[in-house]
């Protein structure tokens, strides 16, 4: 966990957006701000609003834990919700496919 002196978010709010596709215009558009705010957001010259960071949560279906790992005391497994950024946006059967894995996994684990 980093000390919270300085807390930048930029590069984790970046990796989310480009994780589901989205360009800083299409984000802007999504969220009702300017392309160049989110740019000043990623870069770590500006800090999002309270509201920003409601609907960027909101838009991904994410916490503000996503957005501010490496700073909170948070239990769990930061690495398995990176990894499926993006999973409800597959196709049903790729979907599927992934679903199928891990069961299979889960199972030979069991003995």
């Amino acid at each position: 966990m980093k000390k919270a002196r300085v807390i930048k978010i930029g590069k984790n709010i970046q990796a989310i957006r480009k994780s589901h596709g989205y360009t800083q215009e299409k984000l802007a558009e999504a969220i009702e701000c300017s392309p160049r705010y989110i740019g000043d957001i990623e870069q770590d010259r500006s800090k999002p609003s309270y509201e920003v960071l409601v609907k960027l949560c909101n838009l991904f279906n994410i916490g503000l834990d996503e957005i501010f790992s490496g700073y909170l005391n948070v239990k769990g497994k930061k690495e398995i919700n990176s990894a499926l950024f993006g999973f409800d946006k597959l196709k049903p059967n790729n979907q599927e496919t992934i679903i199928h894995m891990i069961e299979y996994f889960n199972k030979s684990n069991v003995s």
